[in-house]
């Protein structure tokens, strides 16, 4: 069996390591099995897919952006809503953007996915943190030398005015804006054609590997999804959201993907 794999944002800014801006428990060591399935899988492996969270210093789900209605900063991790914003408890630091931020949220939480999370400054392009774990980089490196094909990176988070937690679309793709509308090109990347599976690891498992595949699912019939593989010990949850992981690990089974360890997937690959 042959095996593309999806490494969704295996960066540092995500990894429970010195100088990482938003670490995820468990992730320096999801990405270190990660690694050691790639180089025991190399030959197997017929496709890889790397997407890389992307961003300004200041965007629309960052510290950097809002105001407490004092002038004090907002606290990481603070949910802010429509109406938090049309009662001025929070507001974006630039008061011309605020009809453009409520429409925003509006919205979102139309969608019903997501509320807006705000976080701490991350993965900013250029920095040390946007920059993929040591491990991986060196696996990925290998793989192209050996197979002599480049990899395909997907950035995503480019735009400051909406969230992309998904590597597929934005969470409100905004219609000026291409990078925000749906990736075709990564959509068909990732289909695991016969005879291959589609291996899927990353971080977060609560966040972006579960908004990417839950779009990704929806554009797979039933005979693909079959050969999608979670590697569940090559991703972990934002603390706090276990139970958003647990979700997306139920809903993957249910639509008839498998979930398995690194190991048990190098037992099969050849």
């Amino acid at each position: 069996m042959r095996a593309k794999l999806l490494v969704i944002d295996p960066q540092n800014d995500f990894c429970d390591i010195a100088g990482a801006a938003l670490p995820v428990a468990g992730a320096d060591a999801d990405m270190t099995r990660l690694a050691t399935l790639m180089r025991r899988a190399r030959a197997a492996l017929s496709d890889l897919i790397v997407t890389l969270d992307s961003h300004a210093s200041v965007s629309i789900e960052r510290t950097t952006f809002w105001k407490q209605a004092n002038g004090d900063a907002v606290a990481p991790f603070t949910e802010i809503t429509e109406r938090a914003v049309r009662e001025r408890r929070y507001s974006p630091r630039k008061e011309s953007l605020r009809g453009d931020v409520l429409e925003y949220l509006r919205a979102l939480e139309a969608r019903g996915r997501y509320k807006l999370t705000v976080w701490p400054v991350h993965c900013v392009v250029g920095t040390w943190g946007h920059n993929i774990h040591a491990a991986i980089a060196a696996e990925l490196a290998a793989w192209e030398e050996a197979t002599q094909t480049p990899a395909l990176r997907v950035l995503k988070g480019f735009n400051p005015m909406t969230e992309q937690y998904s590597a597929v679309r934005a969470e409100v793709p905004r219609e000026d804006d291409p990078r925000t509308q749906s990736n075709a090109v990564l959509i068909e990347r990732a289909v695991p054609d016969a005879g291959n599976w589609l291996l899927v690891a990353g971080e977060a498992a609560s966040h972006c590997v579960a908004a990417t595949m839950t779009d990704l699912f929806e554009t797979m019939p039933l005979d693909d999804r079959r050969r999608v593989v979670i590697l569940r010990d090559c991703m972990s949850a934002v603390a706090g959201f276990e139970a958003a992981a647990e979700r997306f690990f139920a809903q993957a089974v249910a639509l008839g993907a498998r979930v398995m360890t690194a190991n048990q997937a190098a037992a099969e690959l050849n």
